[in-house]
């Protein structure tokens, strides 16, 4: 009888990574391809690799920036907006901000999801009780229908003034219009919270990536027919893993489903190495992707903004910035040197790959400064030092510095951003840097760690196996999660927590309800409940988790401490509450990264030293297989430690050491 096999799947800018486990357990088997313009073909041809003959593939995870690049890029469907009479300016009115505050050369704000041509209105008025004022014009929602049709438009946003208090209007106005237009995406469903501004430009923008994500699907499913993949379930920018029908709803939440998987597996590592205060971060080809992880839990947000648009969906709280090992380095116009955020990508990608390109990247910087093994390859593509170093003179001259300089500013450029997205996310919410450890991965992450920790004052860096394809295993031990929210006003006394408590006991059983429509187990769930709560008067809030049975005056103390942590300051005053959120989570039937396989891992000592450029001259760094750092024995820097997954950089000053799990541990000497 042919096994089977539980496959992961991250699809970056440059690589897709794929890995495989048998679900008898043992090893993990590892891809990596260079991303093309066909995801199913791409996947086709590492599936290849690690499946082995017979073998049926009993699930697969995809995890793609596809919804991201199109949001970014501009992308989406052509789409109308259907909206209460008098609210048709909500989009272009927004929060009265500009996006660059001292900026007069560029537009104060992002143009809005939906031109005006496409905004309509519709008579209805409801309170934010819910009430009915003005009843729905059923006859005016008709008329609209055959406008729409006449538009061309493919999908149509309803967002109704109160609809998040009752959303009967806007199902009906759904109702009516899906005879004109297949793709219909309301607010009630989206994003059931007050804020007429942030819930319609996250409609809109849902409703843009409807027949995207609906065709990518399509054409992914029928790409991998025949090839054995069953059981498809996609990352979602929330850590958690859906079935297709689910995402197809609400394509948002896969809006950072990319990084997502990174952060799930950092935090399965994370957990089982003891590590409960940490820093994910995941360098790729294209882009850094860091995220905070405290008491063995990832920090989420609710609320996101992309391209200077708010956006709600609860997505892992991950900072990401143009920084990756395509990342091209070029001079400005004052004749400084400057690294990303555009990228050489997968096609021609860096100069050294071969394939055309010329532009000088960080990968090429790597070469150049002898941290890659010019006689290695990435991902099956054979390197070339030669072509690496005649990209980065070129603009080596331009800023009068040697060709190993500019290299190395190069790579001093790109750990400088990094080091400030890192504290982003650590120091600007509250959290001292210097108490976290930094779990580095992605194909480069491991190559800056070492650097990271010296500039952040971190005490020790941990690199996980796998460290290449990481992200990809990231959806193998990601746990099924579905959420919810809805607005709720009440104040934080005694005598309120029982609406309080059955509002979200009610959202718990919806999500539940999710779970059995979608034929996926339930057994043992995880119900995670919170609150957003302020201060009476002021105009943000906090999010709170709620633990069971927590009374009024816990939950008032937990939001004064985190008041306290994020402000510096918490005073007596009534405290209120806006919005509730529950999350359902199935934990993972993953048991934890497995042990590396022997072959796996570099025996062969082609060389035993390096020329390694460091500080302003050459230094001889020891080459070692990942074996060498096995438990209990410390390799001190400078020196170099490879696998097939990734090239570890430990400066001077620093040691290495290896642990029975597999992990390496890196730290000042």
């Amino acid at each position: 009888m042919s096994g089977r096999v539980r496959v992961g799947v991250d699809v970056g800018g440059t690589f897709t990574d794929v890995v495989a486990r048998s679900t008898d357990g043992g090893p993990l088997r590892l891809a990596k391809v260079p991303t093309t313009a066909d995801p199913a073909d791409a996947l086709r041809r590492a599936l290849a690799q690690v499946c082995r003959n017979g073998e049926q593939v009993a699930s697969l995870t995809y995890g793609t920036t596809v919804v991201t690049n199109a949001v970014l890029e501009g992308r989406g469907a052509r789409v109308a907006l259907v909206t209460t009479r008098g609210f048709r300016d909500v989009l272009e009115i927004g929060r009265q901000n500009r996006d660059h505050l001292y900026r007069l050369d560029v537009p104060g704000r992002t143009p809005p999801p939906v031109p005006r041509a496409l905004r309509f209105e519709v008579t209805e008025r409801l309170d934010h009780t819910g009430r009915v004022l003005v009843p729905l014009d059923e006859a005016e929602v008709a008329a609209l229908a055959g406008r729409l049709r006449e538009a061309g438009v493919e999908a149509v946003a309803v967002c109704f003034l109160h609809a998040y208090a009752d959303p009967a209007h806007e199902r009906r106005t759904g109702a009516i219009l899906r005879t004109a237009v297949p793709h219909v995406s309301l607010s009630s469903d989206i994003n059931p919270e007050f804020r007429e501004y942030e819930r319609t430009q996250t409609t809109c923008v849902n409703a843009q990536l409807v027949p995207l994500v609906d065709r990518f699907l399509g054409d992914l499913t029928a790409g991998l027919a025949g090839s054995g993949a069953a059981a498809l379930r996609l990352m979602q920018s929330n850590g958690g893993i859906a079935p297709p029908a689910e995402v197809r709803r609400r394509p948002l939440a896969m809006l950072f489903s990319g990084p997502a998987g990174g952060v799930a597996a950092a935090r399965s590592v994370g957990a089982d190495a003891g590590v409960r205060d940490a820093v994910a971060f995941d360098m790729g080809g294209t882009s850094t992707d860091v995220c905070l992880l405290q008491g063995g839990a990832v920090e989420t947000l609710s609320e996101r903004r992309i391209s200077g648009r708010p956006v709600r969906v609860r997505s892992v709280a991950v900072e990401s910035i143009g920084a990756g090992g395509g990342s091209i380095a070029w001079v400005d116009q004052a004749g400084a040197l400057r690294v990303g955020p555009h990228s050489a990508g997968a096609a021609p990608g860096p100069a050294c790959y071969g394939r055309g390109g010329t532009a000088p990247t960080v990968t090429d910087a790597y070469i150049v400064l002898g941290y890659l093994d010019a006689e290695g390859d990435v991902g099956g593509l054979r390197l070339d030092p030669d072509l690496a170093w005649r990209a980065v003179e070129s603009v080596a001259t331009r800023v009068a510095l040697r060709v190993p300089e500019a290299a190395a500013g190069i790579l001093e450029i790109a750990n400088a951003a990094m080091s400030r997205v890192v504290r982003v996310v650590s120091v600007e919410r509250g959290v001292d840097a210097r108490g976290l450890t930094l779990i580095a991965y992605g194909g480069a992450g491991p190559m800056h760690a070492g650097r990271l920790i010296q500039s952040l004052g971190m005490p020790r860096a941990l690199v996980p196996p796998y460290s290449g394809g990481f992200s990809a295993y990231g959806c193998l031990a990601a746990d099924v999660r579905y959420d919810a929210a809805r607005t709720a006003r009440f104040d934080l006394v005694p005598a309120a927590a029982g609406a309080w408590t059955a509002a979200l006991g009610e959202m718990e059983r919806e999500l539940l309800g999710r779970l059995a429509e979608h034929g996926l187990p339930a057994e043992q769930p995880v119900l995670i409940r919170s609150m957003d709560l302020r201060y009476r008067g002021q105009n943000y809030e906090l999010e709170i988790e709620v633990p069971p049975d927590a009374t009024a005056g816990a939950v008032a103390e937990r939001f004064a401490a985190r008041h306290r942590l994020r402000y510096g300051y918490a005073t007596d005053e009534p405290v209120q509450g806006v919005a509730l959120r529950a999350s359902v989570v199935v934990p993972s039937a993953e048991t934890g990264l497995p042990p590396v396989a022997g072959g796996d891992v570099r025996r062969g000592e082609r060389t035993e030293r390096r020329a390694m450029f460091h500080g302003h001259g050459w230094l001889r760094a020891a080459v070692h297989p990942r074996a060498d750092a096995g438990p209990g024995r410390t390799i001190g820097g400078p020196a170099f430690v490879e696998d097939r997954w990734s090239t570890i950089v430990v400066y001077p000053g620093q040691t290495l050491r290896g642990d029975r799990a597999g992990l390496l541990w890196m730290q000042a000497a």
